[in-house]
């Protein structure tokens, strides 16, 4: 097995210092020894394999929840590439994973792109929107799906009984056709599936779509739903809380959000979510949340 390698060898601090003697400003020198300093002080606080391209993303995650500003974190982010480049240059780092370094993004300014809830937001959500009635069953077991699971809308809607199982003595959803054809087995924690139990049950559904249309009167009819029911509900039951323009995908991005402050890796939350790129996933991981 690779031994765990940091760039605080003697080698890597040679790389350093002379990075440093490069630059002609004083400034310059400060700003670029300050965010290495800082870089290795976190690469080197616990065993990592290499110096990699993920290992950068995840030192970008770590940047934005210290709530640094986004100048800061691209400052930082812009010196860690430099010294990879360097790094690779010197034929400490092989030319390939320097390159995946170069192509970690940095946070853009002023840009967002859809809601992340807190767990305790999404719990108020979940809370507001359990009860006795047989639309509360059903909305409960749908939004538990998106929290807990990352589910798409149209995965969603799409949901069959049989596509429920147990699997290594977990339940899941096993072979899951997303988009793009992507395949996957989705985990369902044990809250999730004792919401779908009491909906299940309740609705006294058999086989085909697990969700299904409900009548005023409390009727299960149908069989299935549309998207636009997905819309409704997660609207509605996020203003009840007081969330304004929550769409149902701002659910996922909060799934993905609340597995990674819980130890989650890149790569378990991109096959849970289905994502083709790990790119796309990492795009989830935003820490600016719904205030």
């Amino acid at each position: 097995m690779q031994e765990p390698t940091c760039p605080l060898s003697g080698e890597g601090r040679s790389r350093k210092r002379a990075e440093l003697n490069s630059l002609g400003s004083p400034a310059s020198r400060r700003v670029y020894e300050y965010a290495i300093d800082q870089f290795i002080a976190w690469y080197c606080s616990e065993p990592r394999l290499a110096f990699n391209r993920i290992v950068v993303v995840r030192y970008r995650m770590h940047l934005e929840s210290r709530g640094l500003a986004a100048n800061t974190i691209n400052q930082q982010l812009a010196a860690v590439r430099r010294l990879a480049h360097e790094a690779a240059d010197a034929g400490l780092l092989s030319p390939e994973l320097a390159a995946g370094i170069s192509r970690v993004r940095g946070v853009q300014l002023g840009f967002r792109s859809g809601n992340w809830l807190s767990a305790a937001q999404s719990s108020e959500v979940l809370q507001h929107a359990s009860g006795d009635g047989m639309r509360a069953k059903r909305d409960y077991a749908m939004l538990a799906m998106l929290f807990g699971c990352g589910f798409r809308r149209s995965e969603l809607v799409g949901l069959e009984l049989n596509e429920i199982q147990m699997r290594q003595g977990h339940w899941a959803v096993v072979d899951l056709i997303g988009k793009g054809g992507h395949i996957r087995t989705v985990p369902i924690p044990g809250w999730v599936k004792s919401a779908l139990d009491q909906w299940v049950l309740a609705a006294r559904i058999t086989e085909g779509k697990i969700f299904r249309a409900v009548a005023r009167t409390g009727k299960v009819w149908g069989n299935g739903i549309s998207q636009n029911v997905v819309w409704y509900v997660v609207r509605t039951c996020c203003e009840r809380v007081g969330l304004e323009h929550i769409a149902p995908h701002d659910l996922r991005r909060t799934c993905a959000k609340l597995c990674h402050d819980s130890g989650g890796e890149l790569e378990q939350i991109q096959f849970l979510l289905g994502h083709a790129s790990v790119q796309t996933t990492e795009r989830y991981y935003a820490q600016r949340m719904v205030m």
